[in-house]
Formats: C-alpha cells, sequence, structure tokens
C-alpha cells in the first residue's frame, strides 16, 4: 500500500489536489480517509460547550484512531470511518466502511503535525495558496456548506484558524516531499505527483 499524505491551511485546494489524484488513479485503487473525520468524539459535550472548542488544534484531532485504522488499512482490513457533522460539531454515530487499496490518501491541516503520521507517508504534501485566497474560499465554504454566518467566520478566521495555521500548520510544511502553490489548479504539479503515483504502482 501507497500512503500519500495531503496537507495545507483551510481553503488551501486539498480536497481538489485528491479529487485531482481520483480522477487520474481508477477509483477501485484509491481509499481517502479526511482528517475532519477523525474530530475527538464530543458528543457528551452540550452544543454551547461544543461550539467553543478550538478545532484547528492538534489536540482537537482523536489521532490515536487515525493511526489505528492506517494501521489496519495496511494489514487489508476494512475499516468503520468516522462521519463528522459540521453543523452539530459532532459525530452523528454513523460511519463509513473504507476497504483497503492499492492507495491510500490521508488529508486534512493537521495531519503532518503527528511524527507518526508523518513517517507512515510514503509521499507527503502540501498545499500552499495565498492567505487571502484561502479565507475566501473558507466564507464561501462555511456559509454555503456549514450553515455559518459571515461574522461567525470572520471572528473565527481572526481569533483561531489563522494563529493556529501560522504556530501549527505552516510549519509543517518543511516535512513535505512536493510542495503544491496555488492548490488543485497548479496542473503542473498535479502531473508531476500522478506521474509519482503511477510510478510506485508500477513498482
Amino acid at each position: 500500500m501507497i500512503i500519500i499524505g495531503i496537507a495545507g491551511g483551510t481553503g488551501s485546494g486539498k480536497t481538489t489536489v485528491v479529487q485531482r489524484i481520483a480522477n487520474v488513479v481508477p477509483e477501485e485503487n484509491v481509499a481517502i480517509l479526511m482528517q475532519d473525520s477523525y474530530y475527538n468524539d464530543n458528543t457528551h459535550l452540550s452544543f454551547e460547550d461544543r461550539t467553543k472548542i478550538n478545532y484547528d488544534h492538534p489536540n482537537s484531532i482523536d489521532f490515536d484512531l487515525l493511526l489505528e485504522h492506517i494501521t489496519k488499512l495496511k494489514e487489508r482490513t476494512p475499516i468503520e470511518q468516522p462521519i463528522y457533522s459540521y453543523t452539530t460539531h459532532s459525530r452523528t454515530g454513523d460511519y463509513t466502511v473504507i476497504h483497503p487499496k492499492e492507495i491510500l490518501i490521508v488529508e486534512g491541516i493537521l495531519i503532518f503535525t503527528s511524527e507518526q503520521l508523518r513517517k507512515m507517508c510514503d509521499i507527503k504534501i502540501f498545499v500552499h495558496t495565498d492567505s487571502d485566497l484561502r479565507l475566501i474560499r473558507r466564507i464561501k465554504r462555511d456559509i454555503n456548506e456549514r450553515g455559518r454566518d459571515l461574522e461567525e467566520v470572520l471572528n473565527r478566521y481572526e481569533n483561531t484558524l489563522k494563529p493556529m495555521h501560522n504556530q501549527f500548520i505552516e510549519p509543517t510544511m518543511k516535512y513535505a516531499d512536493l510542495i503544491i502553490p496555488v492548490g488543485g489548479e497548479n496542473k503542473v504539479a498535479i502531473d508531476i505527483l500522478t506521474s509519482m503515483i503511477k510510478e510506485k504502482i508500477k513498482k
């Protein structure tokens, strides 16, 4: 199994990069784990308390479960990936069955903060995009897809997203084997990446 880690700031275009890879590599060969599915299980907290959690800090991620699932997939064992609701800020109790494939993509803003996870990756990619563009994308996504209002998004960006990005996410770019500027719109970088993947599959 080839494990590919894809990190980068919120709104950087990580998901687009994942989609570009999935479009090139046959679907039956690719499994995807999204970091956001592995937020800690906070269902025991009130909704108000859940809204106060810093979801851009490494402590918000259940890395133990994520690493356990990656290990199981490497051992050719299917896993039950939790389903997370951005509306309720909690796991839904449902799950998605992920089967082991030839390629495993692990995507998320904080995945490279885990040394153990970094060591498990065969290819580490950091998607780097201008902060203004990332903010615009975040505003559109949170309002249109996650039921947030503009004031809430901007407050979270100023008080949480930006400082956490500078403290925890941007510094992990040094661990990347490949840095992709401008996210999924960088066709040259995507072509290089998919070529690397195809070469590893052949080997």
